[in-house]
């Protein structure tokens, strides 16, 4: 016997709600221009191995911002939700020579977010993606920057997540 083509369809969307819902608090994995990692991380754990892995890859803290805890402040609990900009002096440096507009992209942002499973997604748009609209005004050495900039944050993002 088949199944109704209606009920085909019913049965296909309760399973894209329930996949929706199992990975909210994640960027869509798919979004152009962005790298996603889901890990088993507890939000806070992540966040502590984005700073460390941040500095051990010589890098900089530029910015550490979310509504999370200010939220909490008020009394409203929201799941766990920072940006860190990360950036160096002398690839600002470089980026100004480049093109004065890229710069108002830096610092280059990593996106931690809390599932409501209790484990966190580190996210960030590729520097190359970042730095696309600027390539024409800067060039070749701001295309050279962008690519420095992916491997480097890809490597931190390996290093936060013990992804090798």
């Amino acid at each position: 016997m088949a199944i109704p083509h209606w009920r085909r369809g019913a049965f296909l969307v309760l399973i894209t709600v329930l996949v929706t819902a199992a990975q909210a608090g994640a960027p869509d994995p798919e979004r152009e221009g962005w790298r996603v990692i889901r890990t088993e991380q507890a939000y806070d754990e992540l966040l502590d191995s984005l700073r460390a892995a941040v500095s051990a890859e010589g890098m900089g803290v530029v910015t550490d911002v979310g509504p999370t805890e200010m939220a909490a402040r008020r009394g409203e609990r929201i799941p766990g939700n920072r940006v860190v900009g990360v950036f160096r002096n002398d690839f600002a440096v470089r980026a100004l020579r480049a093109s004065v507009a890229a710069m108002i992209e830096a610092p280059i942002r990593f996106y931690v977010t809390e599932t409501e499973d209790g484990t966190a997604t580190l996210s960030w748009k590729t520097p190359s993606h970042v730095f696309a609209p600027y390539f024409d005004e800067g060039g070749d050495e701001l295309r050279r920057i962008a690519r420095e900039l992916d491997e480097t944050f890809e490597a931190i993002a390996r290093r936060a997540t013990g992804e090798q």
